[in-house]
Formats: structure tokens, C-alpha cells, sequence
């Protein structure tokens, strides 16, 4: 691992950290990846590694026709690689992907509430929500379908599963995670409340993106 792939991953581990103290996952209930700007592999998170002790040496490296680059480690990469792998191909803008499993996106996509975007930051961090059907985790179709909704979307919810924002950088990548999340809380107080339409205003949200 070179030293800008090193600087990266230590990093991300602090995301993962922070990502299991908000509750935006459990244990080893997700993974992580990250790749220098216009490099050819990427880091991903260990197969059962849990999300907040990760250390440098918890990644694999895979570049991006499926091959494992770190061949010096012991370490497998995560099941869920295949999400990553194809979602650098479709987007040679990103350079993260935070595939977490947040309750409140989940839960609301299970019971077939779009998840609504209230505040500032919502609108600007996530701007929109794509989603696939449930496939098993590992699956060509679980990544393929995911990929697909990263061509228009920075942040998809799939289905039953989990989420994944993106992003040129592990910054912006974890902001859009958190305020997807946040966002899909905020849905749900809002129809336990009755409320079904509230959004945030639409002539400002075109305002926003369009200046």
C-alpha cells in the first residue's frame, strides 16, 4: 500500500469509528472503500471486519477488474467488493463508497415511504435517493443495480439491506451518508406526526442546484 493509499484508509477508519458510534451500522455490518484519485484499485474493508476497530492493516486492495492487489495480505476483501468495484466504473468522479446499514432509511424503503429531504443540508448533501430491489449482499445483481442508480444518484437505499453514498473524497462521501440518514429519521417523525408531503421547498431546492 503506498503512502497516499495509507493516509486515506487511516482516514476512513475514523469513519468507520464515528459511523458505529451514530448507529449507522453494528459491528461488522457494512464496509468501507477509498482510492487515490484516478488510481486503478481501491481499499475496501476485510471480510467480517468490524467497523469501528479498523485499523490500515483491515484492507484489501482490488483493482478495478476484481483482482486482489494485495496479495502480501492475509486479509479477504469484504463480500460486498463487487458494489465497489462497479461503482468506480460507473463513476470515475468518485473517489469513496460507504455502504453502511442505517435503520431509518431501511426501514422507511421496507415500508415503501420515500424518504423526504427537509433541511438545507439534506438538499445540498444528498440532492437525491436512488434504490434497488433486495439481492443478496455479494451478489452481481446487488452491484450491478447499485451502479446503475450511482449514474444519478449519490446516495441509493437497497432494498432490506443497507445504503451507499459516494463521493470525490471520504468527506463528502460520509456527509451525504449522514444526512440521508438524518433525513429518513426526520420522515419518519414526520408521518408519526401525520404528515405526509412536507419536503423542502422545491423552487428553493432548484435554486440551490442551479446556481
Amino acid at each position: 500500500m503506498n503512502e497516499q493509499l495509507f493516509e486515506l484508509v487511516t482516514e476512513l477508519s475514523q469513519v468507520g469509528l464515528n459511523a458505529v458510534q451514530k448507529g449507522l451500522a453494528l459491528a461488522s455490518g457494512g464496509n468501507l472503500s477509498v482510492r487515490v484519485p484516478g488510481a486503478d484499485e481501491f481499499a475496501v474493508t476485510g471480510a467480517g471486519t468490524f467497523l469501528d476497530k479498523l485499523t490500515v492493516d483491515s484492507y484489501a486492495t482490488v483493482d478495478l477488474t476484481g483482482n486482489p492487489t494485495s496479495r502480501e495480505s492475509a486479509v479477504r476483501p469484504s463480500s460486498e467488493w463487487k458494489l465497489h468495484q462497479r461503482t468506480y466504473e460507473a463513476r470515475p468522479d468518485v473517489n469513496c463508497i460507504i455502504h453502511l446499514h442505517p435503520q431509518y432509511a431501511v426501514l422507511l424503503d421496507a415500508l415503501g415511504h420515500k424518504v423526504r429531504l427537509f433541511t438545507l443540508d439534506h438538499a445540498f448533501y444528498v440532492k437525491s435517493i436512488g434504490r434497488t430491489d433486495f439481492y443478496p449482499n455479494g451478489s452481481d445483481e446487488l452491484a450491478d443495480t447499485a451502479a446503475e442508480q450511482a449514474g444519478t444518484h449519490n446516495c441509493i437505499i437497497m432494498g432490506n439491506h443497507g445504503s451507499s453514498a459516494i463521493g470525490p473524497d471520504i468527506e463528502m462521501a460520509y456527509r451525504r451518508a449522514v444526512n440521508m440518514e438524518q433525513a429518513a429519521e426526520a420522515t419518519y417523525r414526520a408521518l408519526l406526526l401525520g404528515d405526509t408531503e412536507t419536503e423542502f421547498p422545491r423552487d428553493q431546492w432548484e435554486m440551490l442546484h442551479h446556481a
